[in-house]
């Protein structure tokens, strides 16, 4: 699974283009594109990771046939996506990230995991293998980060 996310690219559209193309290539089974879902839909990418304000667009996307991961905060959020239909959640931050509140922290993503049924991924500030090693304690899905990658 992958997500193409640019926030800034004046160029947007053509760069997901190529990231949607490349990643066909390479059989990659779950290509996402974060937030526009137009986007993902023109460019006929698998699925979406809508962000916390988008919970909205769920039914539409899954309407359309996409892969749903949504951005949650809280429990509340969170039982909202898996009531919506979403096939996953990304919920953060469970490290120190600069400028998105106070950490979670592993013992919360533990109570949380074990009061939901939805597949949940671990985001936010995981820059290290300790980290990773702390989240393969729960039972979370996985794991997702751009700075334990280009750091």
């Amino acid at each position: 699974m992958i997500c193409f996310r640019d926030k800034t690219s004046s160029n947007i559209e053509q760069l997901a283009s190529i990231f949607v193309k490349t990643c066909q290539d390479y059989k990659i089974p779950q290509i996402l594109i974060n937030s526009n879902l137009q986007l993902a839909l023109k460019l006929k990418a698998t699925g979406i990771h809508l962000t916390s304000t988008q919970f909205n667009e769920i039914k539409i996307a899954k309407k359309n046939n996409l892969f749903v991961i949504i951005s949650c905060h809280s429990l509340d959020d969170i039982l909202k996506a898996q009531n919506l239909g979403a096939n996953m959640v990304t919920y953060s931050p469970i490290f120190l990230t600069p400028n998105k509140g106070t950490p979670k922290g592993i013992d919360n993503l533990k109570n949380i995991i074990s009061q939901t049924k939805i597949p949940i991924i671990a985001l936010g500030g995981i820059v290290n293998n300790e980290q990773i090693n702390q989240i393969k304690s729960t039972k979370s899905y996985g794991f997702a980060s751009i700075r334990y990658f280009i750091a």
